[in-house]
């Protein structure tokens, strides 16, 4: 029998995790902002930005001005920092909740399989808050002209298509995302305990190494995230700027855009998004880390590390 104690946590640090979440994807997300520009015009108009990530960036530089790299940064600060929230905070609330249920002995030969249900059923509810936000901002950054930021974007959707049309990609956000949220937090956690283990473990290790193992931990995860979750993520870019056909389901445009792309054009943009998502995951693991000591959170639920 192991002689860890299980950490019990109040509302209150539920709500610290949220807010830790928050910050990190927000923040992160948002500083990303220009590469995502990029990315998501590679993905919906290769034959035009064929030049690359750098090629790309000085051709919109070019033909929009500089400020058109920042299209669509209010609904991702806004949509991001929600899905944040949900998803760290998910996240710890679901793999307490596991260890509960199981008990910590019998979680420890599961932990994997924890760490992948914590994951997907925290993205779920993410991806509920996050998609009508997502929607927007694609919709403002493969139509430039379509409305004034965040606010004029939402209103004009809502008037012209109606509510559902906010949710036309949440089935393609679900096979990104999902995916992308178990690559990351699975390979994270056994990335971090791999590094801590090299560097002798955590207890001996100052605040800044312990954010730096943080950091790289955060890269490996996002790197291998960002190839799991490419294909649906061209899909995302592409079902946001297609009407279905009279009658035609979500599901059924998905299978339409996957022919059409096939396996090549299905990874397209893959080199932008592999460095603004090894970038953007690695911050927000090192950045959640740090806050979670700065807003004194209880610590994390460890499964089979003792």
């Amino acid at each position: 029998m192991s002689g860890y104690q299980v950490p019990n946590y109040s509302l209150s640090d539920y709500a610290k995790f949220a807010l830790a979440g928050a910050i990190g994807c927000g923040a992160t997300h948002s500083a990303m902002v220009p590469i995502d520009v990029v990315k998501t015009r590679i993905q919906l108009d290769p034959t035009k930005y064929n030049t690359g990530m750098i090629g790309s960036f000085r051709r919109i530089i070019g033909e929009e001005g500089a400020a058109a790299l920042l299209t669509g940064f209010g609904p991702t600060l806004l949509g991001y920092s929600l899905q944040g929230a949900f998803k760290f905070g998910g996240y710890e609330v679901f793999k307490k909740a596991f260890v509960d249920a199981l008990g910590y002995d019998t979680a420890c030969q599961y932990r994997t399989s924890i760490y992948i249900s914590s994951a997907a059923i925290a993205e779920f509810f993410a991806d509920i808050a996050l998609c009508p936000l997502e929607a927007t901002r694609i919709r403002l950054v493969s139509q430039p002209t379509f409305a004034n930021g965040l606010i004029g974007g939402f209103a004009r959707i809502m008037k012209e298509e109606g509510v559902g049309s906010f949710y036309n990609g949440f089935t393609p956000i679900l096979f990104k995302q999902i995916p992308y949220n178990i690559a990351k937090f699975v390979v994270y956690e056994h990335a971090a305990n791999a590094y801590y283990g090299l560097a002798g473990g955590k207890e001996k290790l100052s605040a800044n190494i312990s954010t730096g193992i943080n950091l790289l931990a955060g890269l490996t995860a996002g790197l291998a995230a960002a190839i799991v979750s490419q294909p649906a993520d061209t899909l995302l870019s592409k079902v946001n700027k297609t009407k279905k056909a009279p009658g035609q389901s979500t599901v059924g445009l998905l299978i339409q855009l996957a022919k059409q792309l096939g396996v090549v054009g299905s990874f397209a943009g893959l080199p932008t998004r592999l460095v603004m998502v090894g970038s953007l995951t690695s911050l927000q693991f090192g950045i959640y880390g740090r806050l979670k000591q700065s807003l004194n959170c209880g610590p994390a639920v460890e499964i089979g590390n003792h």
